[in-house]
Order: C-alpha cells, then structure tokens, then sequence
C-alpha cells in the first residue's frame, strides 16, 4: 500500500511517500480503508519536529481519517466489512475520564496515524458516518470537532443562552460555532479578517470582533454579550492571550485551553483569572463517546463540518502548505 511518513522531521521535505506492507486486521481491529483524512496544526507541529520528543521516522503522520471497513478480526461485532466510519484521535479512549492509560494512542503521534491507503485500528474507535456524509466531512471530526464539543459541553458545560467565545476560524473555532448553533448558545469569534468573519456569520456566528482593527477587542466583546462576557471561551490562541481572555470572560466562567504549546513558559499575569473566580482547563481532544455525541448533534441541527480546501492524496504536502500559510477556514481535506 501506499503511505506517508514524518521521516527526519525537518519540515515539509522530510515528507514522504512510499510502499509499505498492507497491515492485517488482529483481534479486536478493523481493517479500514482510508478514503480522506483532515489537518490539523499538530499535524504541521510532528512533521516540523516541534511536538514533544522526535517521532519515529517511519511514523504515519494525521490524526484524522475516514473509510470503509473491509475486514474485522476476531471478536469483533460493533462494525463489520462495509461500514463507512471515521477514527477516533485517541484509539484506547471510547469513554469515561481522561487518564495515562490512553497516553500512546493518539493516532499520528503516540501511534501510527491516518495519511495511508489502508490501517487497521482497534474497532472501539470506529464511529459509523451517516449515509447523507462523505467521507471527506466524516474525516473533519476527530480532533478539532471532538475538541471543540469537549470544551464547549463536557468540559465547558455550556448551557443554553450562555455565551461562547471562540478565537480565530480554524477548524476548533469553525466546529465551536457550529456547536453554539446546535445547543443554542451566543456565539462570538475573533479574526483579522473581516471576509472571515462575514463567513462565519453565514454558519451561525452571533458576532463577530476583528482583534487587528480593534485593539481592545475584549471590551467588544463585554458589549456583545450585553455587559457579561463570555460564560465559556475556546482559548486556541495559546497561553499568551490568556490575560485578553480573562478580560472577555463572564464572572465564575470557564476558558479550555488549547494548543498554543510554544508559548506555555511565558509570563502570565493571573489576577483576572482569580478576581472573576474563572476556571482554566487543558483540553486534550476528546473520547469516541464524545465524538459520537457531536456527531448526533450535527446531525439534529442539519450541520454538517465546513471544508476549506480539498487536495488529493498524492499531493498531501500541498495540505500542510495551506495550513501553514493560515489563509484557510476550517478544515483542509486529503481525498483518496
């Protein structure tokens, strides 16, 4: 089979595509094979070697897949051969509390990822794809999807008329939206571009605030929210705009915290965290039941995830080079 791996890790020429032995279904797996993937940052993060310790050059890099089963080993009962399904983000993690129990699962990290014609995948991480969905927007979901409704309702606990704050229109942000719309929550998003956040007004986006024209954006949003802030915020821009976020936030709210791992030993001034009695929390993806849940709320709300660009699978270093250049909204797609 053909599949793509991180190699030295040095960037987009350390990208590789070549033959490897089709993997086999063993108990408890499905043999699956992959029909589109979706990007992620952490994605452009492990092939640029800024993503914890150094990978296994042989690793298959992404997260996010979707395909069709075409074999089930032993024990297997949940899926069977021709089920259209997307993967979990972490393949050991089907529900409960986060845990080191899962450490190693996350697939294009800890474990051989999704950028590969076929993979076999412990069948506990399938989730079956409606037939109205193609498996380009079934393979959206995994990881930014799965962490947006983590830190929106499982985490955030958002509740309706609540106030969400999502920061800048990647795919978290784009899904946070979507979310809001689908639990009947205010959303407001942040962008430098006002073409942007006209968008993500079409998909359901209460206000939208340009941080670029408007320094004290914080301020803007206290008054889209009619003096209270934001009850829960996406904070995706990283550590080193907790403070803003601390401005924006409603007294006793709650900020996810998400990616931005190169700034997380910068100063922080913390006063606005604890004069307005906030909760700050990491947020590290999300389980299949979660994934599952988000899936059946897309579903309810008529949603379905929003792709930006879509590239062929042998022109995946094209995918990352989008990503890079952060012009996209949402998600960026590899098709098979």
């Amino acid at each position: 089979m053909k599949a793509y791996e991180v190699g030295a890790q040095k960037g987009l020429e350390s990208l590789r595509l070549l033959d490897r032995p089709a993997p086999t279904a063993g108990p408890g797996q499905a043999l699956v094979r992959i029909k589109a993937n979706s990007l992620n940052y952490r994605d452009v993060m492990v092939l640029n070697g800024w993503y914890g310790p150094a990978r296994p050059e042989t690793l298959i890099p992404l997260s996010d897949g979707a395909g069709e089963v075409v074999a089930v080993g032993d024990g297997v009962t949940r899926v069977k051969p021709g089920d259209r399904v997307a993967i979990s983000f972490f393949s050991r993690w089907v529900d409960g509390p986060w845990g080191p129990q899962y450490f190693g699962s996350d697939l294009g990290g800890g474990a051989d990822g999704t950028l590969a014609e076929m993979g076999a995948f412990p069948a506990d991480a399938l989730v079956k794809l409606p037939d109205a969905w193609t498996f380009e927007e079934g393979a959206c979901l995994p990881c930014a999807g799965v962490t947006a409704w983590n830190a929106i309702v499982e985490a955030g606990k958002a509740k309706a008329g609540d106030t969400v704050l999502l920061l800048g229109t990647g795919g978290v942000s784009i899904f946070g939206v979507q979310i809001a719309k689908a639990m009947g929550l205010k959303s407001i998003i942040t962008s430098s571009s006002e073409a942007k956040l006209a968008r993500a007004k079409t998909l359901g986006a209460d206000t939208g605030v340009n941080y670029k024209t408007n320094a004290a954006w914080p301020k803007a949003v206290l008054e889209a929210s009619g003096g209270k802030g934001a009850a829960v915020i996406v904070e995706t821009a990283g550590p080193g705009n907790l403070e803003n976020s601390f401005a924006a936030a409603a007294f006793n709210g709650f900020i996810a915290l998400i990616g931005g791992f190169d700034q997380a030993k910068g100063p922080i001034n913390t006063m606005g965290l604890v004069g307005k009695n906030l909760s700050l929390r990491g947020i590290t993806v999300g389980s299949r039941k979660m994934m599952e849940d988000l899936l059946a709320a897309m579903v309810k709300s008529n949603q379905k995830p929003v792709i930006d660009k879509v590239v062929d699978f042998k022109e995946a270093g094209a995918a990352y080079t989008h990503m890079q250049g952060q012009t996209h909204l949402s998600k960026i797609v590899i098709k098979h």
